[in-house]
């Protein structure tokens, strides 16, 4: 087919509709499928023949939504699950068990420093936090000899943090391992890590992707150019027989769809955190529009950051897009058009400035939420990270009167307005 722009495959991809079939992306809100005789179902239980028997495994519905995330991305297969958290489990665990090690990017979304720094290291998965703005010496000191991924997000969540994708990915393959990046923040129509080095990409469907706060979502991509039999003693779960589907070898039978294959056949068969049909129908209505809606974040953010660095009661203003930002180079490097709505910022007077600052807003809320059509803020010293002293939360890099401000597409003379009012209040 022909090569199409990201705007389009946006509003087309994924569902292409045969002669008399729905226009819209059907909701296949089913269980299980019928067949005739039970030779082919057992065909499709041994992978040796493409099609559905359980939604645990495939949908429809989902694997439309998938493609279309996979051809925004860039790769070769792709998979929906039922958020990102289990995205980023997904990806990890794909290629890890007891014994292994990885190295993780210490300014990422808090869930995931969780998930891999106690989570999985209760399973026998070691993790190395490293700053991202290490140099290339401290970078190559943190790899062992059973480290098997690098993992990073191309804009960390809240710190905003613009991650250095070639230098991680350069490193990592010298070691023969993957980068694996989380790109929720930055979306395909603004980065598209693959074209960087990256390996494999992970979403937070429920972000940007959505745009819309309705239904909680994750995605995995594979670039398909990282070569598993290159360093096949690193990734036996690919290279060696699986035991569970009669010693099939993911990299002999599948080829470049090998990754996404063992994530789907084996981990979501017995973790099974699919989403439902449901919400990969509504993620697909927000994908339609999110080559529109991304411009429009980022261009309302740049105008309420302007505005606030001009406000006598802020202290201090972190967007990537401002010039004079610590990662207004890198982010011009990686995303040109714009990095994301979410910006953060202090006022002067701390944490209880914040607080009554946030309590005199009128239409911008306040959520647990970031990243979809409506503006919100969260003071993560009062709420998300509520139990840290301010040094616990100096460490962890988030400041304590760090606001996280999520700019939606509203119109940005009514945000400022909204803004200025609530200052005039502290």
């Amino acid at each position: 087919m022909e090569k199409r722009n990201l705007d389009t495959i946006c509003v087309q991809g994924g569902w292409q509709p045969k002669n008399g079939e729905p226009r819209v992306l059907p909701i296949y809100q089913s269980t299980t499928y019928k067949y005739d005789n039970s030779e082919q179902m057992g065909r499709l239980f041994d992978l040796e023949e493409e099609g559905y028997f359980y939604t645990r495994l495939q949908n429809p519905t989902n694997d439309v939504v998938a493609q279309k995330i996979c051809d925004l991305e860039g790769g070769v297969a792709g998979m929906l699950t039922s958020s990102g958290q289990a995205a980023n489990y997904y990806a990890a665990f794909n290629i890890c068990e007891a014994g292994d090690h990885i190295i993780c990017s210490a300014h990422v979304y808090g869930g995931t420093f969780n998930l891999f720094g106690v989570t999985m290291k209760k399973q026998g998965i070691d993790v190395t936090f490293i700053n991202p703005d290490c140099t290339e010496e401290e970078l190559e000191a943190a790899f062992k000899p059973n480290t098997k991924m690098v993992f990073g997000e191309t804009i960390s969540n809240p710190s905003l943090v613009v991650l250095d994708i070639e230098k991680f990915a350069k490193a990592a393959h010298r070691h023969g391992v993957p980068l694996i990046v989380d790109n929720t923040f930055a979306t395909p129509i603004n980065c598209r890590p693959f074209e960087w080095g990256a390996d494999i990409v992970t979403h937070s469907t429920t972000k940007y992707m959505d745009g819309h706060a309705m239904a909680v979502g994750g995605a995995i991509v594979d670039s398909g150019k990282f070569d598993w039999n290159a360093h096949a003693d690193k990734f036996p779960g690919l290279t060696t027989p699986d035991d569970s589907y009669h010693g099939i070898v993911y990299t002999e039978r599948f080829g470049k769809g090998a990754y996404i294959t063992k994530a789907t056949a084996q981990l979501m068969r017995d973790l099974g955190s699919i989403p439902a049909p449901m919400n990969s129908f509504l993620l697909n209505v927000g994908l339609e529009t999110l080559h529109l809606r991304m411009p429009r974040h980022c261009e309302n953010a740049i105008k309420v950051a302007t505005y606030l660095q001009s406000s006598d009661k802020v202290a201090w203003v972190n967007c990537p897009m401002l010039k004079g930002n610590k990662y207004y180079d890198l982010a011009k490097k990686y995303m040109p058009n714009g990095t994301c709505g979410v910006i953060t910022f202090g006022l002067k007077g701390g944490r209880e400035t914040a607080i009554k600052f946030m309590d005199s807003l009128e239409f911008i809320t306040i959520v647990t939420h970031v990243a979809d059509a409506r503006s919100c803020v969260l003071h993560p010293a009062s709420h998300t990270h509520r139990q840290m002293t301010d040094e616990q939360l100096i460490e962890a890099g988030v400041q304590p009167d760090l606001i996280r401000f999520s700019i939606g597409i509203e119109n940005a003379d009514d945000i400022i307005n909204d803004l200025e009012q609530a200052l005039n209040r502290i």
